[in-house]
């Protein structure tokens, strides 16, 4: 139960738009809480779902720019670049679970059961076994794939293995604000390694 609560949590930081809405009220807290939560914030609510559904499409970028990079350092054959560029689109997948099930309970909530939007609420708490699923095969795929390769310095590739390792333990959440620093990394050394690439050229 706690390393589920604690990738329950984690992951709301990076799909949420917290900032924007605020963080919902869990769905053990009483009902009518959960209700006027939303009530109450529907519009930022809402703007926060489609803040995380953006976040998820500039992912989808990143991971394929990251995938180009890592088959051409490579060469042909190898699959790990695809188990990484798949692992970050299932993590924006569930950015859109996520958003979606927001989405529903900002504009539905003071027109169904209450009764349904705790249980709504309660997936919404519950919903992040796409992100284990998307971050591990990210780590683990473009650690392996760094380290054989010498695309980006070693030390990173171990660093991702070592997080996805942590990623199948109870404090799996660990792992899932390790990928996200890590993807600012990535973004960051990508970026140095296009301007010097057109430096030479």
């Amino acid at each position: 139960m706690a390393h589920t609560a604690h990738w329950g949590r984690i992951h709301r930081g990076g799909d949420r738009g917290f900032l924007l809405g605020g963080e919902p009220t869990s769905a053990d807290q009483p009902v009518g809480e959960v209700v006027d939560f939303y009530v109450d914030n529907k519009d930022s609510v809402e703007l926060g779902a489609i803040a995380a559904a953006v976040a998820g499409l500039l992912l989808i970028f990143f991971g394929a720019y990251l995938r180009k990079v890592l088959h051409e350092a490579a060469g042909e054959g190898e699959i790990l670049s695809l188990v990484s560029f798949a692992g970050l689109v299932i993590v924006a997948l569930g950015f859109a679970i996520d958003a979606t099930i927001l989405f529903a309970l900002a504009e539905a909530a003071d027109d169904i059961d209450p009764v349904a939007v705790q249980a709504l609420q309660a997936l919404w708490d519950n919903d992040f076994v796409p992100f284990i699923l998307g971050v591990m095969a990210f780590l683990w795929a473009t650690g392996i794939s760094v380290i054989q390769s010498g695309v980006l310095p070693k030390w990173l590739g171990w660093i991702m293995i070592l997080l996805g390792i942590v990623g199948a333990t109870p404090i799996g959440f660990v792992a899932a604000i390790g990928a996200a620093i890590l993807v600012l990394v990535l973004s960051i050394l990508l970026s140095l390694r296009a301007r010097s690439a057109g430096s030479v050229a």
